[in-house]
């Protein structure tokens, strides 16, 4: 029905009436990126077009030498026989939903996006559209997320309770969004002086440098491994990517306690599995309320699942009267993310 305004193929969503890609998984001519996460920006495109904001995260992630064209959001353009706008996803600094209108017709792809609130980036803004194409990360009822402020009242009472017993704080979060968010949500709560006991990987220094380049206020911190081998850890928050958990990076700290920010800590047992003391439940993504408050206010005719849950979101919303089908996509949501920008610090 809507395959001559969106279809997928090997290289990616294709818009045939603008003959350009969203968030392509090859090179192609011209990429329209929703967001600077790997699994959705990569190399070697000719040309690339997205929101303003995100310019310095996608200069850091894809090179300062890309041909890059930045729009406000809101903004319209024409692209051959189609009109597109991009608009607030909410997901991380610059995240954008595309909209696309071919001949009186509209197609909106979410990329990655949550409701909640995020001191980072522009808040998600409903789009009216035929055809939604929406992610499903999180796309379970299970998944639930708590306000983001009691969540950060948890981090700081752990941060606190660690430094009376001595111990490094050290919380695994994403290099690129989370640990962004993280950071300036206890800076809020706490206040900037406490930015002198916190350190991150060093993975994260282009992303927070890219951040504050973008207007976001976050206080210049170190690399963990910048401060030497004697700096006593005992009253300090260290923020580190995923995948740096039982590397040689960790060995530094002596006697940490080891937390995650994710979604996934919503589901009994992940925090065992993944070997850490403290689960906070954390996404940036949207949950299950929110994926179908989200939906019923885009009200699209048809809506197209990728990356997630999509079977289930799919099967859903066709009981519920609304026509859906599972779109395979290369995108991987949150399970991607780690790579981001994890880079082996080694002594950086």
């Amino acid at each position: 029905m809507f395959r001559d305004l969106l279809e997928c193929t090997p290289r990616g969503l294709y818009c045939p009436a603008g003959d350009f890609y969203v968030d392509p998984w090859a090179a192609v001519d011209h990429a329209i990126l929703t967001h600077a996460h790997a699994d959705h920006a990569r190399t070697g495109s000719k040309r690339y077009l997205s929101a303003k904001s995100s310019e310095s995260l996608l200069r850091v992630r894809l090179g300062q030498s890309i041909d890059l064209q930045t729009v406000a959001y809101g903004e319209s353009l024409r692209i051959k026989d189609a009109r597109v706008s991009l608009h607030p996803a909410g997901h991380i600094l610059g995240s954008s939903q595309v909209r696309i209108e071919v001949a009186g017709r509209v197609a909106l792809i979410t990329g990655d996006y949550k409701l909640q609130s995020d001191l980072t980036c522009d808040a998600w803004e409903p789009v009216r559209c035929d055809l939604m194409v929406s992610e499903s990360t999180f796309g379970l009822p299970v998944f639930r997320w708590p306000e983001t402020r009691l969540v950060i009242q948890e981090m700081i009472a752990w941060w606190e309770e660690n430094q009376r017993q001595g111990r490094t704080s050290l919380l695994l979060a994403y290099s690129v969004g989370k640990a962004q968010r993280v950071l300036a949500e206890i800076f809020r709560v706490c206040g900037v002086e406490v930015a002198s006991k916190v350190a991150v990987h060093g993975a994260m220094l282009g992303p927070n440098r890219a951040y504050v380049s973008a207007g976001v206020e976050l206080p210049e911190l170190p690399s963990a491994a910048s401060l030497g081998g004697q700096h006593d850890w005992s009253q300090s928050l260290v923020i580190g990517p995923p995948s740096t958990q039982s590397t040689p990076w960790m060995e530094r700290f002596s006697d940490p306690s080891i937390a995650m920010a994710s979604g996934w800590m919503a589901i009994r047992g992940t925090r065992r599995r993944r070997n850490v003391e403290r689960g906070f439940v954390l996404s940036d993504h949207v949950d299950w309320p929110d994926l179908l408050t989200a939906i019923g206010q885009c009200q699209p005719e048809q809506v197209w699942v990728t990356h997630g849950f999509s079977e289930v979101v799919s099967r859903y919303l066709t009981e519920c009267g609304t026509a859906a089908e599972v779109l395979q996509t290369r995108f991987a949501g949150e399970e991607s993310e780690p790579t981001l920008a994890d880079k082996s610090e080694g002594a950086s």
